[in-house]
């Protein structure tokens, strides 16, 4: 029983491989691609369009508004990260409806790339938005005793992201295969089904937890002139 798309190998020389992960993380990507190639190749603004074109601008305004909710006020500066990322784990997870799919999710190598981007992503918006100086300054407050503990943070998140959304969809995976094995089919389709609820939430929370760590690091900590202002006026 393969429980992880890893141990499908199509072609191997060396350390190099194609395994099955590879194969359906590009084809995934391929996919997304032409989708939005084929949408928005012919936009419309006016009142009549199409119901593709519909669906995507609510996906957009969607994403939008989650990213403005969580405290980012220009959420057109990020949402080709973290709308991209949102909709490469969505659709990953989605397509287990297909038989003998295996979602490239369910690899740790997959989750742990998803996690990296994340990892690189805060620093470089975080860099963008407030300067090399102020940015590298945030590691030291509100001491420079908090610098070891700052950078084992970062760390430790970024490994909890790639370990949390593995596992989810890894033990839903499990579930079925197990299931299918010893029980009638209607007991796999119920886990399947509860699998692509899943797969959507995780594909949401991984999302929002990018978008929370790009936030902390784009927004300025508050100064101390603004602390004893509002110290004065109470």
């Amino acid at each position: 029983m393969k429980l992880s798309p890893d141990q499908t190998i199509f072609w191997s020389y060396g350390f190099f491989n194609i395994n099955l992960t590879l194969v359906t993380t590009w084809g995934i990507m391929l996919l997304l691609v032409l989708t939005s190639a084929i949408i928005t190749r012919k936009l419309k603004t006016d009142m009549h369009i199409s119901r593709w074109q519909c669906i995507l601008e609510m996906v957009v305004t969607g994403i939008n508004s989650e990213i403005k909710g969580v405290g980012l006020d220009s959420p057109q500066l990020y949402i080709g990260f973290i709308g991209t990322m949102f909709l490469f784990i969505a659709t990953a997870n989605v397509l287990i409806v297909f038989p003998y799919y295996q979602a490239p999710t369910g690899s740790l190598s997959t989750t742990t790339a998803l996690a990296i981007s994340v990892f690189l992503a805060v620093p470089f918006f975080g860099i963008k938005q407030r300067g090399i100086g102020t940015y590298l300054k945030s590691y030291l407050q509100p001491t420079f005793i908090m610098l070891p503990f700052n950078l084992i943070s970062e760390l430790s998140r970024t490994l909890a992201l790639a370990v949390r959304l593995f596992g989810n969809i890894m033990s839903g995976g499990m579930i079925v295969a197990i299931l299918l094995s010893i029980t009638p089919f209607i007991f796999p389709i119920v886990m399947q089904a509860l699998g692509l609820l899943i797969g959507m939430v995780q594909a949401y929370i991984f999302s929002i937890l990018a978008t929370v760590y790009i936030a902390a690091a784009v927004q300025a900590p508050p100064k101390n002139s603004d602390k004893k202002d509002l110290v004065t006026k109470k």
